[in-house]
């Protein structure tokens, strides 16, 4: 295919910048050769950051980037960058900073105009290309400024340098008030998050809707610790609505990005991966916490969805599918959610008359569409497929028992499945990225451990090797991103954090100490490019990655946690199954450095409370001893382990036989004093600091459990 435009986006490895490669733009990468011309030009740089599975980034790039008059005033005022919040988080996030700051909210497309030396003086976020929506057009907001650059540049540089000043105070080294940690801090998480629950549909707030994974999964443990049976009630509640609803695909499995109603029934239709891991993760803590097998199933659905749709061959797990998809093979225009909703006609086509008419009352499918909320009118005479009526319902309908029911709408759902399979997939965001594979990772490493299934663990571990083999430079960095054969941008305390929380999980459900091992050395390498010394907490950049405007501590946990947050976990954790007290100092300096942020807005740090959860304890440590994991009583007390909720726990095994035996012991020296007894598995079980007898008794064990913290 011949385009009339290629610009040097062509020879990017980003899904997003090649979207961008046959705009009329000039579009540049953030690279010195922009930054170059601005200066020699003396043109002010017009930033755009966004993703490539990302609708209103679609929209903007349709309407202005697309455009050849609005490409003309760009490529002649100003000098266009493109960047890829996914391949770039560091700038994402100190300009989102900066957009945020000046303008009280923030988004994708994000548009930022910075001076040469990249220093921000205006920005927002979709702009179209005539003003509508009380929003001014691209074309006169560009003329505007490049008006103003011509007759007002030192007013310009003056507003850029002073909002630069102004970040740079606000990021920088502040008075750290000492705090007492306690349980109370945890009161204040779960009352924040009572207030703004919705009894009536589950979630928090009213529209838009999202999941908010690390705050049900805080719930369970707040409900855990605390005996308060509303916690859990409110996690069940959400957990069942989100599934039944529109946001999760009843056909293909996985979770789209959010819900744009109250009711989780109309989805934005984006699937990523983050979303898959930490819903997953979610599901089956609340199925190990309920032993309901919906949760089960959820999960096992999540889990199948990832492996079928985005998993690499060699390994690792592609980043995110698009809302948008053609409407048919021949289209040439994208819309929301076509791949994904139904004209009943078209059902009752595919289904037989039963299985129609049955599928039709329980999914809530109607002839003229069923969205409530569609104020664009992208899903007229289009259904979404939720659940309208349960089982039980739909079985006294048509005088069924509910098995054949839930037998038939299996059967359709197969067949309808087979279908949409053949129509235009939405693009796949086909990147692998680290910190996302550890979510990941952990969440299938989690599954083998509740469910057994050893294609999980097969996963986890084939996504982790890859990491490991692919994206460590010589000198033993993490590497954020890899695509097309290249590894390439140094990693972020995200990609440490989540990496080593999906190593460890991966320990405890393989016992292999080559993870323990790798979790340990990224831990010392993340301490020692990220830490704050003086005060605490960790940057999102390295000490010797590019210098931006500010360097930024972020603890805030939103559709991902924050880096922090996990990084606290994983010292924890750590700092249990090692026994090392520098870790246990860390995370306690963290949780004083963000301590007002704690108090002030509880629920947008659910993540960290999560993590504090576990420091505060009662913790447990468990130690399974043998000389072969594979006898039956190991295996026994194993399975005992896992078949409770027990979240601040950590699980180690010491087998006799293991070539690695001398490697973990160097890793938990304490080990040394727990080998089996009398030659046959033993249980160790320690609690607060202090140990019970050991057992070889799986009943004894159990006991134990039960009697636990």
């Amino acid at each position: 295919m011949t385009h009339p435009h290629t610009n040097r986006l062509i020879h990017e490895k980003s899904p997003y910048l090649l979207q961008h490669a046959h705009n009329p733009v000039d579009w540049y990468s953030w690279a010195a050769e922009a930054f170059a011309k601005a200066k020699k030009e003396d043109k002010p740089i017009f930033l755009s950051i966004g993703y490539s599975t990302c609708h209103w980034c679609h929209v903007m790039e349709h309407e202005s980037f697309e455009n050849e008059e609005i490409a003309q005033v760009l490529n002649e005022h100003f000098v266009p960058v493109k960047v890829d919040r996914e391949e770039r988080p560091d700038l994402d996030n100190v300009y989102m900073t900066v957009v945020t700051a000046l303008t009280g909210s923030g988004g994708w497309p994000l548009s930022v105009f910075l001076s040469p030396d990249k220093k921000p003086f205006y920005g927002g976020t979709y702009f179209p290309p005539q003003a509508r929506w009380g929003a001014p057009g691209f074309k006169d907001v560009l003329l505007s400024i490049h008006n103003s650059w011509q007759t007002q540049k030192q007013e310009i540089l003056k507003s850029g340098e002073a909002i630069t000043q102004a970040l740079q105070e606000r990021s920088g080294a502040r008075r750290v008030e000492k705090i007492d940690l306690n349980a109370q801090l945890l009161r204040g998480g779960y009352q924040d998050l009572a207030a703004n629950y919705d009894p009536r549909y589950g979630g928090f707030g009213e529209s838009p809707k999202f999941p908010m994974g690390h705050s049900l999964s805080f719930l369970l443990r707040y409900g855990n610790r605390f005996a308060e049976p509303q916690a859990l009630a409110m996690v069940e509640k959400t957990l069942t609505a989100m599934a039944q609803g529109g946001m999760y695909d009843q056909l293909g499995g996985g979770f789209h990005r959010y819900s744009t109603d109250r009711i989780w029934q109309v989805p934005h239709f984006e699937k990523m991966l983050y979303d898959q891991a930490i819903l997953a993760k979610i599901y089956l803590e609340a199925y190990q916490a309920t032993r309901d097998e919906f949760y089960r199933r959820i999960a096992a659905e999540i889990l199948d969805y990832v492996l079928r749709d985005m998993h690499s061959p060699a390994g690792g797990f592609f980043s995110a599918e698009d809302a948008d998809s053609l409407e048919s093979a021949g289209g040439t225009e994208k819309k929301e959610g076509v791949f994904y909703v139904w004209p009943e006609s078209e059902i009752r086509t595919i289904l037989s008359s039963e299985e129609a008419d049955i599928f039709c009352a329980h999914f809530g499918i109607e002839k003229n569409g069923n969205a409530q909320f569609d104020p664009h009118g992208e899903f007229a005479g289009k259904n979404i497929i939720f659940v309208a009526h349960s089982l039980e319902e739909a079985a006294q309908k048509f005088q069924k028992v509910p098995a054949d029911v839930e037998w038939i709408i299996r059967q359709a759902k197969k067949k309808l499945y087979a279908v949409q399979t053949q129509r235009p997939r939405p693009h796949l965001d086909d990147k692998i990225l680290v910190d996302w594979n550890g979510l990941m990772i952990a969440s299938f490493a989690t599954a083998y451990s509740l469910l057994g299934e050893k294609r999980y663990l097969t996963a986890a571990q084939q996504a982790a090797d890859f990491i490991l083999q692919k994206l460590v430079n010589r000198e033993g960095r993490l590497l954020h991103r890899f695509r097309d054969g290249e590894a390439a941008i140094l990693g972020t305390i995200e990609d440490y954090a989540f990496f080593i929380h999906g190593l460890i999980d991966l320990y405890q459900a393989n016992f292999e100490v080559k993870y323990f091992q790798e979790a340990m050395r990224l831990t010392e390498e993340m301490l020692r490019l990220f830490w704050d010394e003086p005060q605490g907490g960790f940057f999102f950049t390295a000490l010797d990655s590019e210098t931006l405007l500010f360097r930024q501590k972020e603890v805030y946990d939103g559709a991902i946690p924050s880096g922090n947050s996990v990084a606290a976990l994983d010292l924890i954790r750590l700092a249990r199954m090692t026994g090392n007290g520098d870790f246990e100092a860390k995370a306690a300096a963290l949780f004083q450095f963000f301590g007002a942020e704690l108090m002030q807005r509880p629920s947008a740090y659910t993540q960290l409370f999560s993590a504090l959860n576990f420091a505060l304890g009662p913790s447990r440590e468990i130690v399974i001893a043998a000389d072969r994991l594979e006898d039956p009583a190991a295996q026994e007390m194993l399975k005992a382990s896992r078949a409770v909720f027990l979240p601040n726990t950590v699980l180690l095994a010491r087998t006799t036989h293991d070539k690695k035996l001398a490697d973990l012991l160097q890793l938990a020296p304490f080990l040394k004093e727990q080998p089996p007894m009398n030659g046959q598995p033993t249980a160790y079980v320690c609690e607060n600091h202090v140990c019970r007898l050991p057992t070889n008794s799986p009943e004894q064990f159990k006991k134990l459990l039960q009697s636990g913290p």
